[in-house]
């Protein structure tokens, strides 16, 4: 029986659009948040692929650089610092705590997994009032490998001491599904604004609309 689940932090259950403004002061466009968390995506998935790991909050600074040299506007150091202060206050999406003590409360395990660093993700949690909402609190910097790399998924399956086929990934990124399927595991996605699937990638079991949608589709699929 699925008792094990596992939830992706950054977007899925944080609202990254809280760090607007300063994208807004930086470039004069809230919307450069986007394009560096897809420039963020691309180097963690290219530190993995060439098998030369770097620290997420490194990862997180060159992006923003990146951001800027498209945009001929130089970023300073302390901006960059700024950014990784500012990720470790992100707020909770509003229907992230009711839909977790929904489901610790009908007997699921719940672990969170980031690609972030473990110090900055215990930062993040408890700044979002999550600290007690987790039963495991785990980073992939213990593997050295990014989602959607398998290891990190199978590090989960191994801590809990049960098959990856016995817990569900949770997560608002297209290919966060597709690595966690690939080793086995259920899956379920959150539509978050923006977010939609790859039709040429693995599919959900369930397709939440947000996490208590989630929740709920969740519990009445346990009693089929």
């Amino acid at each position: 029986m699925l008792r094990h689940l596992v939830f992706d932090v950054n977007e899925t259950l944080l609202d990254v659009a809280a760090l607007d403004p300063l994208f807004e002061r930086l470039f004069g466009d809230s919307s450069a948040r986007v394009e560096w968390f897809l420039t963020l995506e691309e180097g963690w998935m290219t530190a993995t692929i060439v098998e030369r790991f770097q620290p997420f909050a490194n990862l997180a600074q060159a992006a923003l650089v990146m951001v800027g040299q498209r945009r001929g506007i130089e970023v300073s150091e302390a901006q960059c610092q700024e950014l990784v202060e500012g990720m470790k206050r992100l707020p909770a999406h509003p229907d992230v705590r009711p839909a977790l003590e929904q489901l610790r409360g009908a007997g699921f395990q719940l672990a969170a997994l980031s690609n972030g660093s473990l110090p900055a993700l215990r930062q993040q949690l408890e700044s979002a009032g999550l600290g007690d909402s987790f039963d495991a609190i785990l980073s992939v910097e213990e593997t050295q490998r990014y989602k959607p790399a398998p290891e990190p998924y199978r590090m989960v399956a191994e801590r809990n001491g049960i098959a990856q086929e016995q817990m569900m990934m949770v997560a608002a990124h297209a290919w966060d599904i597709t690595g966690a399927a690939a080793v086995g595991c259920r899956t379920a996605f959150i539509a978050r604004p923006g977010k939609v699937l790859n039709p040429a990638g693995s599919q959900p079991d369930i397709h939440g609309n947000d996490l208590q949608d989630f929740a709920r589709q969740l519990l009445a699929w346990r009693e089929r």
